[in-house]
């Protein structure tokens, strides 16, 4: 009961800030909605793979904290891969790709194609990822904004559905778009950096 009460006290929490990253998702799509796929294609594949290192930082290095610092047990690289990454690419690719396309084809966007990063462009997403979880083996760090984590989950999500656009928006896709952002960003960051890595501490 303890830890359900925590993770939605850190939902709470992180609410605000959520909220605030996808007005800025709409301000920027209201001036970008008419940008070229292949720039926003591109522009994603510049966010998506920060978030993922960023995110596999975090992920890797809370794990580490508490069950190899703070328990004073042994953290094995083995154990702090599989943490890491699955934390980092497996809730990103959640809120960057699968929640947006889902946004996708209920708001019945033209130009919709889900694009999975660690697949996609399995030469970039993962070895970052590999690189944020070794950073956080060597030197790890949690104390990051997490308004950066929010922005940059944010605007990868918003660039993937800038791609599925095809055609001026509406107020009501304005505001499905919004709910969308606010959905891929919320749950699966605080999943991703706080809830994941925890599960695998055990009691001290």
């Amino acid at each position: 009961m303890k830890k359900v009460n925590q993770i939605f006290r850190e939902l709470k929490i992180h609410a605000p800030f959520t909220i605030l990253g996808a007005f800025t998702g709409i301000i920027i799509v209201v001036f970008l909605q008419r940008l070229p796929q292949n720039i926003s294609f591109n522009i994603f594949y510049v966010l998506h793979p920060l978030h993922v290192i960023l995110s596999a930082l975090v992920t890797a290095s809370m794990y580490e904290f508490y069950m190899c610092s703070h328990q004073r047990k042994e953290c094995t690289i083995g154990v702090l891969l599989v943490i890491g990454y699955v934390g980092s690419v497996g809730i990103a690719t959640i809120s960057d790709s699968i929640i947006p396309y889902l946004g996708e084809v209920m708001l019945n966007m033209p130009n919709r194609e889900i694009h999975i990063g660690f697949i996609e462009k399995w030469w970039l997403v993962n070895p970052l990822a590999i690189l944020g979880i070794a950073i956080a083996y060597f030197r790890p760090s949690t104390k990051f904004p997490h308004a950066v984590h929010v922005l940059l989950s944010t605007w990868a999500s918003l660039f993937h559905m800038i791609m599925a656009i095809g055609a001026p928006l509406n107020w009501l896709m304005y505001v499905g778009v919004f709910v969308f952002l606010f959905l891929a960003v919320w749950l699966p960051c605080c999943v991703s950096d706080i809830v994941f890595p925890l599960l695998f501490v055990k009691k001290s």
